[in-house]
């Protein structure tokens, strides 16, 4: 049967009982890797070094948050190198929105960004060094909503300028907090601000999973002494019992249309992994039959397949059946213990990230199904779990037991960094903003 052998139980789309309970920590520093080497627009290998230097003109409250929302969000899991602006040789008093190229390259920098912002707008512009005087890219925005959500949409747009490829900036995670007497689904700003609790009861809530619209959050939750399938408006609010079936109903995964959901229900005795809808939990489909543990489905974003765990060859292993039903195969090969599947958003790949274990570490890494490559997302920097992609699929988040919610570059190199301080498990990627 499937064992967790670990002081602290994994609680994420593993769930290997229907008593299980959250085990979380607290707050730690993480060390870092070596910077980012990363394709940018497809034909620049390496990180791009860009300069962010301080607003001079406006006012300077507003612009001493712009400065650090936008630090954060070009240096989080992404293609650029955030210069040390103790190195800039430029007099910024006298430069103002313009830009000295020379001064610049002078300082390692490929990209500056410029801006000003006053109490009724924000202007950003974007240089190229190598192309001289004129911005590359110039934003005006209306400072109608939150200082945040405006720099989370300029730095979608320089992501886009780069690499064509949508940014994750204004994006939310959710995730499980250990709390006295059971824990709590909350949300969150990618980058840890705004954190709210959605799940509203004092029981225990666990695994939750956004729908593909963002409007959503399934969970399962204990507050009948029973665990329950529940969907709850994202931003909080009464839950929906959606799946009430005796035993366990968890790990839910959304079907990319948003209709149905993939499940672990126990009802028979045995954890198998079902197909149900999304409005009512009626079954639509049994997915597994086997007298080994299958849990944690996950679902692919086309739509065909669902990856999950299953001890049916002795340690819990990596497997994919089709949505349609089958023979699963055993996708994970590396080790004896790999768990917490979820699927990268990227259109034509079929890529993977799970959890595994390597000696009494457990680290995250990727698998590309068909090229079998692998690719190691953390390196041995505590137990890391239960990752999550983010919507671009450059980024994955997850759970590093006793230290928080860390978000990492999906192909392995760069800087991880922490986004939430204290208990946290069971993490999910919500999807890409909406503008």
């Amino acid at each position: 049967m499937l064992q967790i052998h670990r002081s602290v139980p994994v609680i994420g789309r593993l769930v290997v009982a229907a008593a299980a309970v959250v085990a979380l920590g607290a707050t730690a520093p993480i060390a870092h890797a070596e910077d980012v080497i990363i394709d940018v627009s497809g034909t620049k290998k390496g990180a791009y070094p860009i300069a962010l230097p301080t607003a001079v003109e406006g006012d300077a409250a507003i612009a001493k948050e712009v400065a650090s929302v936008q630090a954060f969000d070009l240096s989080v899991a992404g293609p650029f190198k955030v210069l040390d602006p103790q190195g800039f040789l430029a007099d910024l008093k006298t430069e103002g929105l313009s830009l000295d190229p020379q001064k610049w390259k002078d300082v390692g920098a490929y990209g500056v960004v410029k801006f000003r912002a006053t109490a009724t707008e924000i202007e950003f512009r974007l240089y190229e060094v190598s192309k001289g005087t004129t911005a590359s890219l110039t934003k005006t925005y209306p400072r109608k909503g939150d200082t945040r959500s405006i720099v989370h949409k300029w730095c979608n747009e320089v992501v886009k300028y780069y690499t064509n490829e949508a940014g994750f900036f204004g994006s939310k995670l959710t995730f499980t907090v250990k709390r006295k007497g059971g824990s709590a689904i909350y949300a969150m700003d990618f980058d840890g601000a705004n954190a709210f609790s959605v799940s509203n009861n004092s029981s225990t809530n666990i695994l939750p999973s956004w729908s593909p619209n963002g409007g959503q959050i399934a969970y399962t939750s204990f507050m009948r002494n029973n665990p329950d399938l529940y969907v709850s408006a994202a931003g909080g609010g009464r839950p929906k019992k959606i799946s009430a079936q005796r035993g366990m109903n968890t790990g839910a995964s959304w079907s990319p249309d948003g209709s149905k959901l993939a499940i672990t229900l126990s009802k028979d005795g045995n954890p198998e992994i079902y197909i149900i809808s999304a409005s009512d939990g009626s079954i639509i489909k049994r997915l597994t039959d086997n007298k080994a543990i299958d849990t944690s489905p996950a679902w692919s974003p086309d739509g065909g397949s669902i990856a999950f765990v299953s001890d049916r060859f002795g340690g819990p292993q990596i497997f994919v059946v089709s949505a349609a039903g089958g023979t699963p195969s055993q996708v994970s090969k590396n080790g004896t213990y790999n768990t917490t599947p979820t699927w990268s958003p990227k259109a034509g790949k079929r890529i993977i990230a799970y959890t595994t274990r390597d000696g009494g570490t457990y680290d995250i890494v990727t698998l590309d199904l068909d090229s079998k490559a692998m690719v190691r997302v953390t390196q041995s920097e505590g137990q890391n779990e239960e990752p999550a992609f983010s919507p671009n699929g450059r980024a994955i988040a997850f759970a590093r037991s006793g230290q928080g919610v860390f978000i990492a570059n999906a192909d392995g190199t760069g800087k991880a960094q922490k986004v939430w301080s204290g208990s946290a498990t069971g993490v999910d990627w919500g999807p890409a903003p909406k503008d």
